[in-house]
């Protein structure tokens, strides 16, 4: 009987993998809300600091891209002023042409165009003596612009590079993001499971100060989107949230979080007010304001909407305070 049994249940195994098999599918557990969030938590943290670091490139390159215009307009008119000494060194020696005295013209023509300022300048002696100390100037001015310029171009376009790579990598993540986002919904449902987006009066007070008057226009983005790199108005980033808040009350900061921190001065945490920045994480790639009450307001991450959150959310660097 025994034997008789065992082998009935070995057989009834058999059945049960062939089902199993024959369906082409092996029952899994299907994640939890929570461990879903944590899934998106930890890929949200390698993606956070690369769109801060993205950050800081663009402003770099802007910053870069500004000095080359201006170094452009600086060149502008000394170039007219070369421009101009040519054309009067072309007329003068269509003068000498005309009067017979042609003979280095002639030398320059059989020996093909000249094709550097060094080269010119032996025209100018032979042609335009009289006028080439004053030639020989603007060149020295060129010549030190384009030795400025160069390891600016250079600069300029190791940014770029750097910043092509930047929007590669995001682009990745975000794709992961993507699938995450995805079992969010299947979980969540098109609620998305992120609870009460105000739980509390935001800002807790008003009275009118500037750093009120961040907070109040953080508080009135909630329930906006996350985008990376936005600065409203219908969407946000962490430090672009934090910087058009601060723009609102009259006070500018650059487009990113640690850049955010060295500008501001530090507060402690017994002193914060309404419109604070709060800073997290040891590498500075978050920033949310601080509207009283133990609560921030800040845009965190793709699929979830500005809201106010406990300032204890993450781990706190720092705090600062614009003005």
């Amino acid at each position: 009987m025994a034997r008789y049994a065992a082998r009935r249940t070995v057989i009834t195994a058999i059945v049960a993998l062939a089902t199993v098999l024959s369906s082409g599918t092996v029952a899994r557990a299907q994640p939890s809300p929570a461990e879903i969030e944590k899934q998106i938590d930890a890929a949200w943290v390698q993606l956070e600091p690369l769109a801060e670091k993205h950050n800081a490139t663009r402003l770099d390159l802007q910053a870069k891209r500004k000095k080359a215009e201006a170094l452009a307009k600086k060149i502008a008119p000394l170039q007219l002023q070369i421009d101009l000494a040519m054309t009067k060194v072309g007329e003068y020696a269509a003068e000498q042409y005309k009067g017979g005295n042609f003979s280095a013209l002639n030398a320059v023509l059989t020996t093909g165009s000249p094709s550097t300022f060094a080269n010119q300048l032996e025209i100018l002696d032979v042609f335009a003596r009289r006028s080439q100390k004053d030639i020989q100037a603007v060149v020295d001015l060129r010549e030190r612009y384009a030795a400025q310029k160069a390891p600016l171009d250079q600069l300029v376009g190791q940014l770029t590079e750097e910043e092509a790579q930047l929007a590669a990598k995001k682009k990745q993540i975000d794709v992961e993001i993507t699938k995450l986002e995805k079992m969010r919904l299947d979980a969540y449902g098109s609620g998305g499971g992120i609870g009460e987006l105000r739980p509390a009066a935001c800002p807790v007070d008003y009275d009118g100060s500037a750093g009120t008057k961040a907070a109040k226009f953080a508080c009135a983005q909630i329930g906006k989107g996350y985008v990376f790199g936005s600065e409203g108005p219908n969407t946000y980033d962490c430090s672009g949230l934090t910087m058009k808040a601060w723009a609102a009350a009259g006070v500018g900061l650059p487009h990113n979080a640690a850049r955010q921190r060295g500008q501001v001065p530090s507060v402690s945490r017994s002193n914060l007010k309404v419109g604070d920045l709060v800073f997290y994480y040891s590498d500075l790639h978050h920033v949310g304001i601080y509207v009283g009450g133990g609560y921030i307001v800040d845009a965190s991450k793709p699929g979830v909407p500005i809201r106010m959150r406990t300032i204890n959310a993450a781990p706190i660097h720092s705090y600062g305070r614009p003005g």
